[in-house]
């Protein structure tokens, strides 16, 4: 119980610290959010739409930074994360909520891919030592996980789109397909989603491949692994009951980081696919001083990296009793 109440305090002083940065780094930037409007919109734009606008993100020159901070906080309760200036007059939650999707779909799921396939194959390369399968496929993905996102995106549009002509270039989907919910929408979708996925797996899987096969070599030299084969117990219940399951305890925390950054994209990845993700807004939102945009979104990943942190340390407390006894 002290364990999970230290990482329950953790959560709350860091959400407050990241909440409060939040709320300086824009104002620190120079000019403002009235500034990028006018510039937008080249000077044509109403004083009302300005004055909404400042209300709205909690800028008001009359009141004092604490005023603004308080208000700031109080639109944060109430879920109100002000207007987006790039998409005008468009609210920054009805912005994301078009982007989330796309990137959760993508990178939740090429995240999980790439976690569970190089779980896998780091287990069997450490169970079986020196064998074939740990002479190649580790070595082959640690190789390609050191290439960028942007790179490895290029070489599959120029051999799969270009050239095989096996999938589509670009895009979430098809302009001619209705977005309603069909089967040959959600085919489009996925079809659209092969070649970005495939680059996400391809240059993330190297990383548990390998920091799982040199935790498994460890947990294998562990006594309590060479008495459950001194018992005469089968390997595929010493390989996974006994070894895999203390040594992927380490690699929770960094798969629930993963899991966290799904929120921001793969920004390359999603620029190079020119997928409508939360990447591809947040590089539209710099480029257009978009400041409630970009304050959202960063808020946004940083609320999602410390529940999924929190998370990984509940659970690694309960898989793993030992946690609980240090604290």
């Amino acid at each position: 119980m002290t364990y999970l109440l230290r990482r329950l305090e953790f959560f709350v002083v860091t959400l407050w610290a990241a909440l409060t940065l939040n709320f300086i780094l824009p104002r620190l930037l120079p000019g403002g959010p009235e500034v990028a409007l006018r510039t937008r919109f080249h000077g044509r734009v109403n004083p009302a739409a300005i004055k909404s606008l400042e209300v709205a993100l909690g800028v008001n020159n009359n009141d004092s930074p604490f005023q603004q901070y308080l208000s700031y906080l109080g639109n944060l309760l109430h879920g109100d994360f002000g207007v987006s200036i790039g998409f005008f007059p468009k609210h920054v939650v009805d912005v994301i909520m078009l982007a989330l999707p796309w990137t959760v779909g993508l990178v939740g799921m090429a995240t999980v891919i790439a976690f569970v396939l190089g779980t896998l194959i780091g287990i069997v390369s450490a169970w079986r030592r020196g064998g074939v399968l740990d002479s190649v496929l580790p070595s082959i993905f640690v190789v390609t996980s050191a290439f960028p996102y942007f790179w490895i995106g290029l070489i599959c549009i120029y051999v799969f789109s270009i050239t095989l002509g096996w999938f589509p270039q670009a895009f979430g989907s098809s302009s001619e397909v209705s977005s309603e919910w069909s089967w040959t929408y959600i085919s489009d979708v996925l079809v659209h989603s092969i070649l970005p996925a495939f680059t996400i797996v391809l240059t993330s899987i190297g990383g548990w491949v390998l920091t799982m096969r040199n935790n498994m070599i460890t947990t294998l030299a562990e006594d309590y692994v060479k008495m459950a084969r001194a018992k005469g117990l089968s390997p595929a219940r010493i390989m996974f009951h006994y070894a895999a399951r203390n040594a992927i305890l380490p690699n929770l925390v960094g798969f629930a980081m993963s899991l966290g950054f799904v929120i921001s994209g793969a920004l390359l990845v999603e620029i190079v696919f020119n997928y409508p993700g939360l990447g591809t807004f947040l590089r539209q939102a710099v480029n257009n001083e978009d400041f409630p945009l970009m304050q959202s979104l960063f808020l946004l990943i940083t609320l999602a990296v410390l529940l999924a942190v929190t998370a990984a340390d509940f659970l690694t407390a309960w898989l793993d009793p030992r946690t609980r006894e240090r604290a």
